[in-house]
């Protein structure tokens, strides 16, 4: 395309495991939710693996270590080792090792898995701020993690000390909704110290850089559920992406996003990876997917036809991010998106 933005979703004449060496997989709402396999996900994986496609697991939830995510996976029927899971505790600690001296004092905010990270890159995890910790490490802890521990950070970095964050996703899903996630902790200490935090996981460069290295990819594709990390993160890498409908991001969400947002394909779920991708069409002043047409009327989308409902939500996609252009689509998205159900 000769625009620096995206108009609508890509089509693809072969399944995505084919056309791609490496699925870089977000875990929460794409892999699994509340600890539980979503649905699909298990048999999907396992055939694009059978294909010939290498999974690689990418997740800003640095709660826990590669060891641990890799046996959840195993447990759940995706076999995995901790070398083909990255997370954000290993873009940060890598971030932090590149600034400070090796054997420096960081206070960990946060699981295990920021602590194995650190410890890898040859920095020391401190519980106080009174240990004088050079810098706070600061990454999802779980619903468990004490209040106490924004305090030493606030205490630390009041201090001096010099403040990361794995990542600032909002909210994480879970299995009875959506949670606060590490950037509503981060928020705490934002507002406590006035400070800005370096932050490490997607959609920033950090996570990418982490991401190529550990895994060699030659022609990735991310998969994810969220516009705002997994997308955008693909979108400042230059790579592809396919957005799944099984985690954070509604339908109403994706129509309206602005350019670096916008996923290069769009599925239900992950049985995406195993097929091609339908061509979005414009046709007579619409668009067309599938057994649908988007059309704007006003300042509305309309939907017309049947099908698919994947294939409508395709269509309203091209309609409404040409309308928008290099900006974010504010038409009425509302009837059309109900009569896809989704």
């Amino acid at each position: 395309m000769s625009q620096q933005y995206r108009s609508r979703p890509l089509g693809s004449g072969v399944a995505l495991s084919e056309a791609y060496d490496t699925a870089l997989l977000d875990l929460d709402g794409v892999v699994y939710a509340g600890g539980h396999a979503i649905v699909h996900a298990v048999e999907s994986l396992g055939s694009a693996r059978a294909g010939g496609m290498h999974l690689a697991y990418v997740t800003n939830n640095a709660l826990r270590t590669p060891d641990a995510v890799a046996e959840h996976l195993t447990e759940l029927g995706v076999p995995a080792d901790a070398a083909d899971v990255i997370t954000s505790a290993q873009a940060v600690a890598r971030l932090m090792a590149d600034q400070l001296p090796s054997g420096a004092k960081v206070l960990v905010v946060g699981g295990e898995g920021l602590r194995v990270a650190l410890r890898e890159r040859g920095l020391v995890p401190v519980e106080s701020a009174d240990d004088e910790p050079v810098a706070v490490a600061q990454g999802f802890g779980g619903p468990d993690l004490a209040w106490g521990r924004f305090s030493e950070a606030a205490y630390a970095i009041s201090r001096g000390a010099v403040w990361f964050a794995s990542n600032t996703d909002l909210t994480i899903p879970g299995a009875r909704g959506i949670a606060p996630g590490n950037g509503a902790a981060v928020e705490v200490v934002r507002i406590a110290t006035g400070a800005e935090p370096q932050v490490a996981g997607k959609p920033l460069p950090p996570m990418h850089r982490e991401t190529v290295l550990r895994t060699g990819a030659k022609r990735p594709l991310v998969v994810g559920d969220r516009l705002d990390t997994d997308i955008e993160g693909a979108f400042n890498g230059g790579v592809d992406s396919l957005l799944v409908l099984t985690g954070v991001t509604d339908a109403a969400q994706l129509i309206a996003a602005e350019p670096k947002y916008r996923p290069t394909y769009v599925d239900r779920d992950l049985r995406g990876l195993l097929t091609g991708q339908p061509e979005v069409s414009e046709e007579d002043g619409g668009f067309r997917c599938g057994g649908w047409t988007a059309v704007v009327r006003g300042d509305a989308l309309v939907l017309e036809g049947d099908g698919d409902a994947i294939d409508g939500l395709r269509a309203l996609c091209g309609a409404a991010w040409t309308h928008a252009g290099d900006g974010s689509c504010g038409l009425d998205a509302g009837k059309a998106v109900a009569r896809l159900g989704l």
